[in-house]
Order: C-alpha cells, then structure tokens, then sequence
C-alpha cells in the first residue's frame, strides 16, 4: 500500500480554501483531505512537508492542446503522445484531450488510429480524449487550419473515425453555418460528444439555432470566428450572449487582449470559462521555425506565427495561464484554478474523479509557490515533476 501525506500547505479543496492543510493519496486516489489538526495517524510511506504559502491544486485539465516538447498530435505515433503526456506535468497540466488539426484524410485518421492505441504510463498526464479540431470548419475563419483540406460535414467519415478512434472522440470543433439541416450536430449530440463552434463565420442567428439544438462550446473565443458588430452580433456575441455555451480562452495577452477576456469573464461568469493552452510542438522548446499542420510557423517573442503573421496556436503553459487570469482580471487563485480544474472536468463529465481536490477522486495535484511557478506535480498518485 502507497500512501503519500502532503502537509503544511493552503489546500484548494472542493469546499474551499484550507489553510495548514493536508492531503493523503493511496496509490492513484485521495484518501482525505483537510487542516493539520485532522491528519489521520497512519503509517505513511513519504510524507512531503511543504510550506504555508505554497498552493495545492487540483490538476489543471486541457482539452484543446496539439504538441509540445517537439511532438505533435498529428505525428501519429505512440512516441508522439507519451512526449507530450511526459511535458505536461511541468506546468500543472494531469490530464488533456489530445488535439488533431485539419488534413488529409489518412494522416487525420493515422493519428486517431494512434490515440486509439496510446494510454498514458503511470506518471504522466493522462490522455483522456480526443478534440477533433476541424476538417469540417469554415475556410474563410481557417486561422492556422490549412484550408485545402476543409470538408463539409460529412457524417459517414465522422462515423468512421468515431470507430477508428475507439470511441475517444470527446470534442468536435465545426462551423455550423455548413451543416444546413442539422443532422450533423444532431449527431454529435446523439453520440455525447462535444459539439464545439468555432473556425466559423456563423452569424449570431446561425449560433443560436446551433445552441438550440446541441452546441454547447466555444472554441478559442474570439479568435477564428466572425467577430461582434452594432448591428449583427456574430458568432463572438452568440458566445457571450448565450448562458449554454462554455467558452475557451486562450490567456497568453497575444491572442486576446486583457480587457476582452476580462469582458468575456464579466458577461459569461467563472461557470462558463476554460482555459486552454492550444500549444503547438515548440512549446518548452527554442525559438526558432516548426510546424504545425504541414505548415511552417515560427517562434518569437512568446509567440508563434505563420508567414503572413497569423497566429498558429501558442506556447502557453496551464501554470502561466492561471497566473494571467489572475493578473489580467483580478480574480483570486481559487477562482483561476476553477478555470482551469473543475470546469474542464464537468465540461467532459468527469468531475466525479477528476477537477477537484476530494476523498475518492483522482489524485492529480499540482503544488504552485504564491507567483503560480509549479512546485511539484502528482499525475494519478505518482510524483511526475518535481522543480530542482
């Protein structure tokens, strides 16, 4: 039996903030949680002592991540997903919807066949799903999706990769201006997954009538989309405006400025925010030229670009983004970390193991010093990053 103690530090808890507290972990689940004054007497086979302004955290979750650490999603092998689930634990990151991007059809499928295969070792961050970021997007909003390979909604292929996938498929991000009948969405829903809007020109009327009958996500608020004018208020309003979509932001201050994620967090509350790294393989890495999607981006200034200056993902780390949700709108670190732990978690439906620090649940925890620096981090009951 493997029990490990983390004690002396401010535990965010799902029924608050402790101060003094602890947890204990057995093997890959909580055992309990609490102040100092409650720690059970049982044998204990490490005991970390940490430090009263150190914060321990749920693990940050991230449903829309393509690479890090020089490996891609759309690598399509099994080395590509363990280094990116060996990276991610070094900034918080216990868990993430491995994330494809548009192409042809065989390399899409190589990399769902791939997922399909891979499980996360003891220790890493735990792929739990699959984000089926586009091909059936809009090419006027491509962004960084090459356009070439942009389809219609296509129900037999998602039906195909659905199998080929072995049903991991959590998300799917679409344009739903092109799916004129619905049954698309209807049967995304129908098979509960993850109908998420963005790369799209829809307009607010187009939004809602997707809303109406299955959306429920918006990916990367703000950016790829049709955004809000005085007299149409487009796909970016919908998002706003409309209580059932949760709402991705990107929060590196390059892909969107500070007072709009502070009017997003404003108008859509701490409920229906998640935070997203949507890294790309350079991530950890120099800067320099990569990339993404068959397409050459490069890398500079905390930034990554293709040649005509678009943006193409970022190298956003979960860690940095809380630290700017906090900066960038003045919330507190329990608010932040929500934004990055429990929403996610019920997002996906796994707030009953995942996304909160409770007896029973998953232990993912992620230890942050009081400027949000990752300290240590316990991926599924095994330490897997520990700052030197």
């Amino acid at each position: 039996m493997s029990r490990i103690l983390l004690k002396n530090a401010q535990v965010v808890s799902e029924d608050g903030q402790l101060f003094h507290g602890y947890i204990l972990i057995e093997n890959k689940k909580i055992l309990s949680v609490g102040t100092m004054n409650q720690c059970p007497d049982v044998q204990i086979k490490q005991t970390i002592d940490l430090h009263p302004d150190f914060i321990i955290s749920p693990g940050f979750i991230d449903i829309h991540i393509h690479g890090a650490a020089g490996a891609d999603v759309m690598d399509g092998t099994a080395k590509a997903l363990s280094t990116i689930a060996q990276a991610l634990p070094s900034e918080g990151t216990t868990s993430f919807l491995a994330t494809t991007i548009t192409q042809e059809v065989q390399q899409i499928e190589s990399a769902l066949k791939n997922t399909a295969e891979f499980f996360s070792s003891p220790g890493e961050s735990e792929m739990i799903g699959i984000h089926l970021e586009g091909p059936f997007i809009n090419k006027s909003k491509a962004g960084a999706q090459p356009d070439v390979h942009i389809l219609k909604p296509n129900i037999p292929l998602l039906s195909r990769w659905r199998k080929i996938s072995g049903n991991k498929i959590k998300m799917i991000t679409y344009a739903p201006e092109n799916d004129l009948d619905l049954s698309f969405i209807k049967y995304i829903a129908h098979h509960q997954m993850i109908a998420a809007i963005g790369h799209s020109d829809g307009s607010y009327k187009e939004i809602e009538r997707a809303a109406n009958n299955g959306a429920s996500h918006i990916t990367h608020l703000f950016n790829g989309m049709r955004g809000m004018h005085h007299r149409e208020a487009g796909a970016a309003g919908a998002a706003l405006l409309l209580d059932s979509l949760t709402n991705e932001i990107i929060a590196d201050g390059y892909h969107i400025c500070p007072e709009m994620v502070s009017l997003a967090l404003k108008m859509k509350g701490l409920e229906r925010i998640i935070l997203i790294t949507d890294s790309m393989r350079a991530k950890y890495l120099q800067d320099g030229q990569y990339e993404l999607g068959g397409q050459k981006v490069f890398v500079a200034d905390g930034m990554a670009k293709m040649v005509d200056g678009t943006l193409a993902g970022s190298i956003l780390k979960m860690n940095e983004a809380v630290r700017n949700m906090m900066d960038f709108s003045g919330l507190n670190v329990v608010e932040a970390i929500q934004l990055a732990s429990t929403n996610p978690a019920k997002k996906l439906g796994l707030f009953h193991r995942k996304g909160s620090i409770a007896p029973g649940k998953d232990s993912d925890l992620v230890v942050l010093d009081p400027k949000m620096n990752v300290v240590l981090t316990i991926c599924r009951g095994k330490i897997s990053y520990e700052r030197t």
